[in-house]
């Protein structure tokens, strides 16, 4: 699961992209114009942005360069009917980490968005454990001692984040930023109530519990 932005103003393509990415689990923003997009890329949190070069308003190309200048480490993948090799030089120059020309398909979309995420979690195998939990994010699966756990869409993606991410600290505010939408009309208590479901599923009786609290601070996996 990642958190990605599209950012095009073209609705329908923003759709089609959304109904795609969704598909596979992704949590999804989209876009159409840059200075929505530029606010969104200075307050949340993603992990990949997909971003169309010929915006109203600010371009894309703009955007990336003045949110790599600010410090911005998001990959970016930019799209564009532009095609020739000094329009891509200048793309990639821009900050930009990948590049597709429209028009494109889905599926080698879906492709370089993996690409792009492997660089952020580089690892030996796609199945992420943590002591007796196995997560494959590829065919959205969870075992607790071998045995099929069936988690919520937001469960799992809770889990995943975690799993991608032990010993770290995350607040219940983090935490939405990572795994909900910034649209989504919900506040820490939403956490609270998933992280008490997803102990229900995954923890074992009489042991401590995979989520600890953090008292005053947040939540965190525990591996020590």
């Amino acid at each position: 699961m990642a958190k990605i932005l599209v950012v095009d103003d073209d609705k329908l393509l923003t759709d089609m992209i959304s109904d795609c990415l969704s598909a596979e689990h992704h949590v999804v923003e989209c876009s159409l114009n840059g200075d929505d997009a530029r606010e969104r890329m200075q307050n949340y949190h993603y992990d990949v942005i997909i971003l169309d070069w010929g915006l109203p308003g600010i371009s894309g190309l703009e955007l990336c360069k003045k949110f790599r200048f600010d410090g911005g480490t998001t990959p970016i993948l930019m799209l564009t009917g532009r095609d020739t090799i000094s329009e891509k030089e200048s793309g990639l120059d821009s900050g930009a980490d990948d590049y597709l020309t429209k028009p494109f398909h889905m599926k080698e979309l879906s492709a370089r968005i993996r690409a792009l995420l492997r660089r952020i979690h580089p690892a030996k195998s796609n199945v992420l454990v943590a002591k007796n939990i196995a997560l494959d994010p590829a065919i959205h699966r969870v075992t607790r001692d071998g045995a099929e756990v069936q988690l919520h869409p937001k469960e799992f993606a809770l889990l995943e984040h975690f799993m991608r991410n032990p010993n770290q600290v995350f607040s219940a505010q983090s935490l939405l930023d990572r795994v909900w939408t910034s649209e989504s009309n919900v506040g820490p208590e939403t956490v609270r109530t998933c992280i008490k479901r997803l102990r229900q599923k995954i923890d074992v009786d009489g042991q401590a519990s995979l989520i600890e609290n953090v008292y005053g601070v947040g939540y965190k996996l525990t591996l020590e």
